[in-house]
Order: C-alpha cells, then sequence, then structure tokens
C-alpha cells in the first residue's frame, strides 16, 4: 500500500519532500497533486515506473509521456524548439499546459513515441510540486492521474490511495490539486494542434 504524504501547500515539509525523493531514487512511482489535478510520476531514467504508470493508466507506448520539470530554462534539455516554438511555449510557462515536442537524447528512447519520437513537456505552477521538483534535482516523467473510462483528473489525494494506493508508492498530497487537466498542445507540424482542451487558453495558440 502506498505511503500518504499530508504536504503542507505553501512550505513542503524538509522531511515530507526527502522521504518522497527517496522514494522516486528507490525506482518508485507515485501520484502527486498538481494545478491541473493529481498526476502519476517516477524519475526520467525510471523505465520500469513508467511502464507502471501506463499500465494504471491502461496507455500504450504510442501515449506520449511527460517530462515535468520546475523552469522553463530546463526545456530545452529535453525538447527541440526552433525560435517560433521557444516564444510561445515561453510565453505559457509556467501554467497548465503540456507540449508535444522532439525529443532530444537525454529522453530514453523508451520513453518516446515509437514513431514520432516526441514527448511532452509541463511546467507546473504549483508551489507543491516545484519544491519536490527542486529537491529532486532532476525531472519527472508523468501523466495525468485519469483511470480508465474516465473523462477527468483525479483531484483528491484521499480517493487516490483508496483506488490505486495498491498499484503505487506514495501519495504527495498537497491538498491544493487543480480540478481541469492540462490543455495538450502539439507543437511539431507547422501549425499548433490542440490535442485535448484543459486550463490552458487555446486563443495562445492561434494564429
Amino acid at each position: 500500500m502506498a505511503r500518504y504524504f499530508d504536504v503542507h501547500p505553501v512550505n513542503p515539509q524538509p522531511r515530507v519532500l526527502h522521504q518522497v525523493t527517496r522514494i522516486l531514487q528507490d525506482s518508485g512511482v507515485i501520484a502527486y497533486a498538481t494545478d491541473s489535478g493529481f498526476a502519476l510520476g517516477s524519475l526520467l531514467g525510471n523505465h520500469s515506473g513508467a511502464e507502471r504508470i501506463r499500465e494504471i493508466r491502461h496507455l500504450d507506448q504510442r501515449h506520449d509521456m511527460t517530462v515535468v520539470v520546475s523552469e522553463f530554462a530546463q526545456l530545452g534539455r529535453y525538447v527541440q524548439m526552433d525560435n517560433r516554438v521557444f516564444r510561445a511555449v515561453k510565453a505559457a510557462t509556467p501554467g497548465p499546459f503540456t507540449f508535444i515536442l522532439p525529443a532530444t537524447r537525454e529522453v530514453p528512447r523508451t520513453m518516446q513515441h515509437p514513431k514520432k519520437k516526441t514527448i511532452g513537456v509541463r511546467v507546473p505552477s504549483h508551489t507543491a510540486v516545484l519544491a519536490l521538483l527542486d529537491r529532486l534535482g532532476e525531472p519527472l516523467v508523468s501523466s495525468t492521474l485519469i483511470l480508465p473510462g474516465e473523462t477527468e483528473p483525479m483531484t483528491d489525494g484521499w480517493q487516490v490511495n483508496e483506488e490505486i494506493g495498491h498499484l503505487i508508492d506514495a501519495v504527495y498530497d498537497s491538498g491544493d490539486a487543480g480540478v481541469t487537466p492540462t490543455t495538450v498542445v502539439d507543437l511539431t507540424g507547422d501549425e499548433p494542434e490542440i490535442r485535448r482542451q484543459g486550463g490552458g487558453d487555446p486563443e495562445l495558440f492561434v494564429a
């Protein structure tokens, strides 16, 4: 059963950050509150963790996983951006967007789309998530916690623990999860494609 961590939303406890970091470093998978509902996450290099996330959500290899970082400046390490895309993404981060872009060599091939070689990237606007990312010193590979058959993300930590606690290692719950998933924007083509309408304003990407 997952360990449940009640996290202060403004000043996450150092003890909690340390313990959750250790779980992730030991190849763990966590559910964590974000500004766009709960998400599932493991360390970027944790191949078994990514597979566990896919199994929980019933996703195949063609689903773009998301690399979650704490600031815009880190994105260039994981995705390729020309000047146009760079400006568009910078203007919309941090915030409730996931951007699909070509992955760099820093992203393990097993976590990229098998044919398109893409990956999602995201910079959340959420104090407890940013504190965890800063403590880790590396990104999470993640997916919104939308259970099979559902269309909206889970938003309550206790419910997450009750329903999938036996499938994950920890619940990182700051009690302030958003209720709307991210807007997913595919920026790999000549024109932006809105794959999922969520909390972000798509007008930012409409010419």
